[in-house]
């Protein structure tokens, strides 16, 4: 809900009521174990051209889908790199907007059941992100993760992640990341609020072993959930 309303704020979309939001997602998911909520939130109508009305009336998506049921292999997932680059807008950039194009495009470069997920670069050779999901490496002990303030979304889990390693003494650093830099890295692992933590195994030719740092925060994850 904060990412919410944090986007529609910088989008200029006046915010949605949350106790309202609350109060749908609550009668979508009376009588289900699990499920996946989207919310879409939206200018509303305004005719052609790109400029928005003076009285914008947004409309509103609350959308539940199935619990999807991901098969990820014991040892870890296999990652690509994606040719498709992300463009650098500072003004959209960590928040998740409705413009996908470039993760659509970069999605359908592979068909290979074998491969989970695509990590995305920007024009600079910086990796920022996967195509549904954020990077993490392990180098020396420390925790690194991309800088998105260029571009990419600041993923709900990708902040949770971060606040568990601050409590588990773990060091972190958030700055530029180049695809040769992750051929060197100890471990490397995606997030998402569905897939919480994927721990990868391959990138390309690369292999990665042991990843105590990912299972030690994929365990602390696990014990936040059960608590919630």
């Amino acid at each position: 809900m904060e990412r919410l309303l944090e986007g529609c704020a910088r989008l200029a979309i006046p915010l949605p009521d949350p106790e309202c939001l609350k109060e749908e997602t609550a009668r979508l998911t009376a009588n289900v174990e699990q499920a996946v909520i989207k919310i879409i939130i939206t200018r509303g109508s305004g005719g052609r051209g790109y400029r928005a009305p003076a009285l914008p009336e947004p409309q509103r998506l609350v959308i539940r889908y199935p619990w999807p049921e991901y098969q990820v292999p014991q040892e870890g997932i296999t990652l690509r790199l994606c040719e498709t680059p992300l463009a650098c807008n500072p003004r959209l950039a960590s928040i998740k907007h409705l413009n996908r194009l470039e993760q659509v495009l970069a999605r359908n470069e592979w068909h290979d059941e074998g491969v989970h997920e695509g990590l995305m670069l920007d024009l600079q050779g910086h990796v920022i992100e996967g195509t549904m999901s954020n990077l993490f490496a392990v180098r020396d002990g420390v925790l690194l993760t991309p800088d998105l303030t260029r571009c990419g979304v600041a993923g709900v889990m990708r902040r949770q992640v971060l606040e568990i390693a601050q409590k588990l003494g773990i060091a972190c650093e958030i700055r530029n990341l180049r695809a040769e830099e992750l051929c060197g890295m100890a471990e490397l692992f995606v997030t998402n609020s569905i897939i919480g933590i994927w721990s990868a195994a391959r990138l390309g030719a690369t292999r990665y072993g042991d990843a105590p740092i990912t299972h030690q925060l994929i365990h602390a994850l696990n014990i936040e959930m059960e608590q919630d």
